[in-house]
């Protein structure tokens, strides 16, 4: 079992627009039983800590419904660690939901530039979708360099932003702010799923990918194990001779 960190937005309004946000349920749920379904164990933080705003849920998806009403999910979410609390020793891996509410408190939050810098540093998996990926700007590695340096990255794309009709009212668009920091940022078609694996970095471009996102994020977990237990078979067989 591997413990992964779900972390969510503590904004609950886009700006100064008056329009209520929160983190986006769908690329929270979706993920959750990737993991759960693979015998992970999620915990959850936020920004500010206690309970996060949520977006709105989509009743006729089941997933979403089953991650509202899981007693255990509902009780992770209703008292979350603030970021800058985190151990980050105690996770395999860090996942950033998205939602609009994330351009506005993800970015030059240093708790969460540490935590994520840390999983990263330590061989842990990262992963964020939509606009989950404001919370990877200025991150800085070990080296020095930024972790978006060189990557390839998927996010909320300009594009979408318009068709949202959200370009007016978010602060910068994130796909400029990725590229801006060495990234090589890959657009598919609005609202297409699109997810892209760099290194130890995953991330997706919209809802649709959050899933996606998640299985990917599984797979180098998975790998993580496997190396895991061979070096345990290697040191067992060097023991006994």
């Amino acid at each position: 079992m591997k413990k992964i960190l779900m972390v969510l937005t503590s904004v609950s309004e886009l700006g100064a627009s008056g329009e209520p946000t929160g983190y986006n349920v769908a690329e929270a749920a979706h993920p959750w039983k990737v993991f759960r379904d693979s015998g992970h164990f999620v915990d959850f933080a936020s920004i500010k800590g206690g309970q996060p705003p949520r977006d709105t849920v989509d009743t006729d998806d089941p997933i979403q419904v089953q991650f509202t009403e899981d007693e255990t999910t509902r009780a992770g979410l209703y008292n979350t660690a603030r970021v800058e609390v985190v151990d980050p020793e105690q996770y395999d891996g860090v996942y950033l939901v998205g939602g609009h509410g994330t351009m506005w408190d993800f970015p030059n939050n240093e708790g969460l530039q540490k935590l994520v810098g840390a999983i990263y540093n330590k061989g842990g998996v990262v992963g964020a979708v939509c606009h989950g990926p404001a919370g990877l700007l200025d991150v800085e590695l070990h080296h020095g360099l930024k972790l978006l340096s060189g990557k390839d990255v998927a996010a909320f794309t300009n594009d979408e932003e318009v068709a949202v009709g959200k370009d007016k009212v978010i602060p910068f668009f994130l796909a400029d702010k990725l590229t801006e920091q060495g990234a090589n940022h890959i657009a598919a078609d609005n609202f297409e799923e699109n997810v892209q694996v760099s290194e130890l970095l995953v991330t997706g471009q919209n809802p649709a990918s959050a899933a996606g996102v998640a299985k990917e994020m599984e797979k180098l977990l998975a790998e993580v194990i496997h190396q895991e237990k061979a070096a345990e078979e290697e040191a067992a067989e060097a023991e006994a001779e």
